[in-house]
């Protein structure tokens, strides 16, 4: 029986329920409940702007965003969302999926948190980053019909979010600082790590071994 929150139909096919069962046995509460939340705000947000995401591939993305903030899946010296997204296009590929639909699922994932470029990519890319942005900054919640947040809610319980979010994000990246360069990932370090300066591109510029 397919479930529905909310208006939305999460997909009844063998690889959204073992993407489930992998976030949920091998992630915590806080990134199982935001991934699924990520997933229902993305799609509500796609139905209302006319976009049509294959929600299979939604979901997957959706599921699999945030994977590579945690032990065991944050073992390369690479960006968190690279992690999320080599994580997610090898457990389509070992499923038979095509690799262009792994390609759709990586790239969603790549730039899930990468401000202004999602939105001019395929469904896909522009439905997680919507769904990402309303549920960690409150972004498109005006457009939400009446009780659909609520609705959402109460399936998947926010919690202390901010707080949990939060650490979470530092626990991920405090031990390669390194590869938040360029992102807002380094606002996280900036606020917690005390000593933490993030390297500028005017700083890389100025420092390049050219004599001008």
């Amino acid at each position: 029986m397919t479930e529905t929150i909310s208006g939305v139909d999460i997909p009844d096919t063998a690889a959204a329920a073992a993407a489930t069962r992998f976030i949920r046995d091998t992630t915590s509460d806080l990134i199982f409940h935001h991934s699924r939340r990520v997933f229902l705000f993305g799609s509500v947000h796609a139905l209302r702007l006319g976009l049509q995401p294959d929600p299979e591939l939604l979901y997957v993305s959706a599921m699999f965003h945030d994977l590579g903030l945690l032990s065991p899946f944050s073992g390369k010296e690479q960006r968190f969302e690279l992690d999320g997204a080599d994580h997610a296009r090898g457990f389509l590929l070992g499923r038979g999926f095509p690799e262009d639909a792994a390609e759709v699922v990586w790239t969603a994932i790549a730039l899930h948190s990468t401000p202004g470029i999602p939105g001019r990519m395929g469904p896909e890319t522009a439905a997680t980053n919507y769904g990402v942005l309303t549920d960690a900054i409150g972004w498109g919640m005006d457009e939400l019909a009446d009780g659909q947040a609520d609705e959402v809610l109460a399936a998947h319980p926010r919690g202390e979010f901010k707080k949990d979010f939060l650490q979470t994000f530092l626990e991920g990246l405090k031990n390669r600082p390194d590869t938040t360069y360029g992102t807002i990932n380094a606002d996280v370090l900036e606020h917690f790590v005390e000593g933490f300066q993030r390297t500028s591109m005017v700083d890389r510029v100025m420092d390049a071994p050219w004599p001008s």
